[in-house]
């Protein structure tokens, strides 16, 4: 089984590769197993023998040592009587050049090269080996003297017989290892299989999701690592979901807000006569404010773009009562009312919190609520330390905000009632939330005000660590 990538160049399936890796393995396990069983049982034939062999001798030796016989032909004759040699031995009764017994009779011993093969043990001792027409056969003697006679006991053994008999049971064990084998490799093959499926639902699930539609999602079963895979998958899409339609929806807003300046621009331009130059000044002042809108909304928008960057802040440790204090002196300046500081005793010496971009959340709810708001009204400007977060507000006794705007208000290019002469584009507010969310807080419009309106900038208390005094060098 084969796979095509996305540049079209073909590979070995990972369930292959696995089933041809276990394969592999099941084989060298299983030959080296077999090669191992050969060894043992082939020393083990060869032990058997030599242990065969030297209980015929020492039975030899021992019939020797009784003394009953009074001849060396008599003692092998004696011996062969006495001894039942194994289906796979022959006994021979060797005396001077020729064999004068053996049990049982057998042509071997006329053959030319087992006399040529026998004869120098028969004086020496010792062991040979010879191959013959019925397979290698070991040639072992025990030579015998008395007076000037010499012979010699002669045992053969067969070797074929055993060696038929290991090779018979490896070819028996060759068959029930490719068994064997076969039957892992099938295993491998199928468990491979199963254990990958979710794998090939996942990655056929992710070529079905495309930019165009991102709502669909992969299936989550089970509880494994590939389970876990596809769950962050559907994280990552579910943020990629949600990122295309703000971005898609900021881009529509955007040229909705953008077409009525230039809508406005191209209309004067075309009716525009050059040749009036109270016309052209008129003209040219309408065009230039139409021109500080867009610029205005503009900056806006690059604003709300820039706050999702990691150096959108500039967080260090500030004097919330002096910060605060300083938002109440730049903001008498937007209107006639009564701005009054609230601050409450409990409030830390100095937290860490971008005091600028603090600063420009606060100014745009002061502008807001100045808006809301008729000359002499009351604009109330605070902070409190609630629950491990500071919340700063900024409160107006105006006609307050609508529960189904209270969140509204918050999102880009997003409006509720306007009063009159309001020229916004109804990206304050998203400022001060992205300002918020930036130092991982939230901004939020107090449902618990009974009059008017208390716009909420809450964000998670951070004290500066103390400074650390260095160690003064020890006097010298």
């Amino acid at each position: 089984m084969t796979t095509t990538d996305a540049g079209g160049r073909g590979g070995l399936s990972v369930r292959t590769r696995i089933t041809a890796a276990v394969a592999l393995l099941s084989v060298l396990a299983l030959s080296a197993a077999g090669v191992v069983v050969q060894l043992i049982e082939s020393r083990s034939i060869l032990a058997d023998t030599q242990r065969e062999v030297e209980q015929e001798l020492d039975e030899f030796v021992a019939l020797q040592a009784t003394g009953d016989f009074a001849t060396i032909p008599e003692l092998l004759e004696g011996f062969l009587l006495r001894n039942v040699p194994d289906d796979d031995e022959l006994l021979v009764g060797w005396v001077g050049e020729e064999p004068i017994a053996r049990f049982p009779g057998d042509d071997l011993v006329e053959d030319p090269a087992f006399r040529e093969a026998t004869l120098p043990l028969v004086t020496e001792g010792g062991t040979t080996y010879l191959d013959t027409a019925d397979g290698e056969v070991r040639i072992t003697s025990q030579p015998v003297r008395q007076d000037r006679e010499a012979g010699a006991l002669v045992v053969v053994t067969y070797l074929a017989e055993d060696r038929g008999e290991l090779a018979r049971t490896m070819r028996t064990y060759a068959a029930v290892a490719l068994a064997t084998a076969l039957l892992v490799t099938g295993a491998a093959a199928w468990q491979s299989g199963r254990l990958l499926r979710p794998l090939r639902t996942l990655r056929v699930g992710a070529d079905a999701i495309s930019a165009t539609d991102l709502s669909r999602r992969l299936p989550e079963t089970g509880n494994d690592d590939i389970t876990a895979l596809t769950r962050t998958v559907n994280g990552m899409l579910d943020r990629l979901e949600r990122s295309f339609s703000d971005q898609r929806q900021f881009l529509d807003d955007a040229g909705h807000e953008l077409r009525t300046p230039l809508t406005v621009l191209r209309g004067h331009l075309e009716l525009l006569d050059v040749g009036d130059p109270v016309e052209v000044d008129a003209t040219r002042a309408l065009l230039l404010d139409e021109v500080d809108r867009m610029a205005r909304l503009v900056g806006d928008l690059i604003l709300l773009a820039k706050s999702d960057r990691p150096d959108f802040l500039d967080a260090r440790p500030t004097d919330v009562a002096d910060l605060l204090t300083s938002v109440i002196g730049k903001a008498r300046v937007l209107g006639e009312r009564e701005w009054v500081l609230e601050l409450s005793p409990a409030l830390p010496e100095q937290v860490v919190v971008d005091g600028q971009r603090i600063t420009q959340a606060l100014l745009a709810l002061a502008d807001n609520a100045v808006k809301h708001t008729a000359p002499g009204g009351r604009i109330a400007v605070g902070a409190a330390l609630h629950d491990s977060a500071l919340r700063c507000w900024v409160q107006d006794d105006g006609a307050g905000v609508a529960p189904e705007d209270r969140e509204r208000i918050f999102g880009r290019f997003g409006r509720a009632r306007v009063p009159d002469g309001d020229e916004g584009f109804g990206l304050g507010l998203s400022i001060v939330a992205a300002i918020a969310h930036a130092h991982g807080g939230s901004a939020y419009v107090d449902p618990h005000t009974r009059a008017g309106a208390r716009f909420v900038v809450e964000v998670p208390v951070v004290v500066p660590a103390p400074d650390r005094e260095e160690d003064p060098w020890p006097a010298s």
